[in-house]
């Protein structure tokens, strides 16, 4: 029941994922949530996160933001970064992960998500049909809604966890 909104990986942050190992397994494109998976919430892109994007440009992998936040904070981070974006992407509906796909030139079979909670990002992906990778939080402050939902997955982390460990 619960695991429509287990990632197909949990890591401790972005900035560990070997992407040169995901660009030899066919993966060309990356969708990215942006508050806490790149940056802590409402700060602009750093310098760790534009080096991560010139990283994945010289692979010659696509990338889009994908956010439910507003155009004034999604489009500066994109363009600083160097990436495509959706912003208000009502995630986890399908359409914005579709759109997404549909400007970079990907499929679901090559595409990669990369977020920082379970009922948004992982959840989307999962119905959308992509790969997905959970990180952990860049920063413990958050809006009130979302710490609310961060009880929640916990319980939900402690059963994938759990099945990871018997498999």
């Amino acid at each position: 029941m619960l695991e429509c909104f287990y990632p197909d990986e949990y890591l401790d942050s972005t900035y560990e994922i070997d992407f040169n190992e995901w660009h030899r397994k066919g993966y060309r494109g990356v969708l990215f949530d942006i508050d806490n998976t790149l940056v802590p919430h409402g700060a602009p892109a750093d310098e760790r996160a534009r080096q991560l994007f010139g990283k994945l440009h010289s692979l010659g992998m696509q990338c889009c933001l994908i956010s439910n936040n507003q155009l004034p904070r999604v489009k500066p981070f994109a363009e600083d970064v160097g990436a495509y974006y959706i912003e208000n992407a009502h995630k986890p509906s399908v359409k914005s992960y579709e759109k997404a796909m549909e400007k970079m030139g990907t499929t679901r079979e090559n595409t990669l998500f990369v977020g920082d909670q379970l009922f948004t990002d992982v959840y989307g992906a999962k119905r959308t049909g992509i790969r997905s990778i959970l990180v952990k939080p860049i920063h413990p402050k958050e809006e009130i809604q979302i710490v609310l939902k961060r009880y929640l997955e916990k319980i939900v982390l402690y059963f994938y966890k759990r099945r990871k460990r018997a498999s």
